[in-house]
């Protein structure tokens, strides 16, 4: 009799467990509250706020977590534009914890074109990615709180944001504020770019999906100077972009899923969750939490002509 209660009792946490498995492909619920916090401070007492949104009537205690990081050329945008709160909303109502952050904006009034030095962009991009990693620390040291799994955050960014987003995965040293051995569980870069590819390695690449057309004139879509400066400029500086990310992941053999729009341009930073959705989602719910392996090449074509377009062989 003992050995069939505790066989019963196995079988409910089994069923239990099963029942707060969720598809993130479908809508799972149909409303978010929303709380804001202070993750950081920048200095002379300005704050670093993030907004939390969370799914009404999700008891799970271990919920996946996506980080979103807003653009603005590192000068401008907003964590609480409405488009960015209406993506938040209908990303909760697939069942993910979403956090739209505020950063530095360091460029304000100073713009980040051929006239910023090299060096002081790298810096902007190593300081963004510093400050991803304070926002996932915070929710690591409250995972409690918010009722999060600390191995399932997920970070997604447009244009500078995700040049933010990609510098927090992707340079080593950007990982000081987070506890030893942490790994992000996956990143999405729209129209992002790194400085260098040589932290990306077997130890730390992680499940990587990009967004990035090859018309993209502020942001390289393989490997360029970033605003395509002249060597002569200041602000000459080389960036690897999606192509060149999902090509260094490939040669290590690591997951990716590369979205190329052929001809598309830097609109790509926001085009994804306003019209392709569907395929975060399927990173999200396959490759990140599903821990699918897959190397995914798509290729969406468009009949525009572009004055910037590289020899793309996927695009001919």
């Amino acid at each position: 009799m003992r050995r069939l209660l505790i066989l019963a009792f196995a079988s409910i946490l089994v069923t239990g467990a099963k029942a707060q498995t969720l598809n993130y492909e479908q809508v799972n619920f149909n409303r978010n509250a929303v709380t804001t916090v202070t993750y950081a401070y920048e200095g002379e007492g300005r704050s670093l706020k993030m907004d939390v949104y969370e799914p009404v009537g999700d008891k799970r205690q271990d919920r996946p977590v996506l980080i979103y990081v807003h653009g603005g050329g590192f000068s401008g945008g907003a964590r609480d534009e409405e488009w960015i709160k209406e993506y938040a909303e209908t990303m909760t109502q697939h069942g993910l914890v979403v956090v739209s952050m505020s950063y530095t904006l360091s460029m304000k009034g100073k713009g980040f074109g051929c006239d910023i030095s090299a060096s002081e962009k790298i810096a902007v991009f190593n300081q963004s990615g510093k400050e991803v990693a304070m926002a996932a620390a915070y929710l690591v040291k409250n995972k409690n709180q918010f009722r999060i799994a600390s191995d399932k955050i997920i970070l997604a960014g447009s244009s500078a944001g995700a040049e933010a987003v990609l510098h927090a995965a992707y340079i080593n040293d950007n990982y000081s504020p987070l506890p030893e051995n942490f790994h992000y569980a996956g990143v999405i870069s729209m129209a992002g770019a790194l400085y260098q590819l040589n932290d990306i390695t077997t130890d730390t690449a992680v499940p990587t999906q990009i967004f990035h057309g090859t018309c993209d004139n502020l942001v390289p879509y393989a490997t360029a100077s970033h605003h395509y400066c002249k060597a002569s400029e200041p602000g000459y500086l080389t960036l690897f972009g999606g192509k060149s990310i999902a090509e260094k992941l490939k040669l290590l053999e690591e997951p990716y899923y590369l979205v190329t729009s052929c001809n598309g341009n830097h609109d790509w930073n926001s085009i994804p969750m306003k019209q392709y959705n569907h395929l975060i989602l399927d990173f999200i719910q396959n490759d990140v939490l599903g821990e699918a392996f897959r190397q995914v090449n798509e290729v969406i074509k468009s009949d525009k002509g572009c004055s910037f377009s590289e020899s793309v062989a996927l695009c001919d």
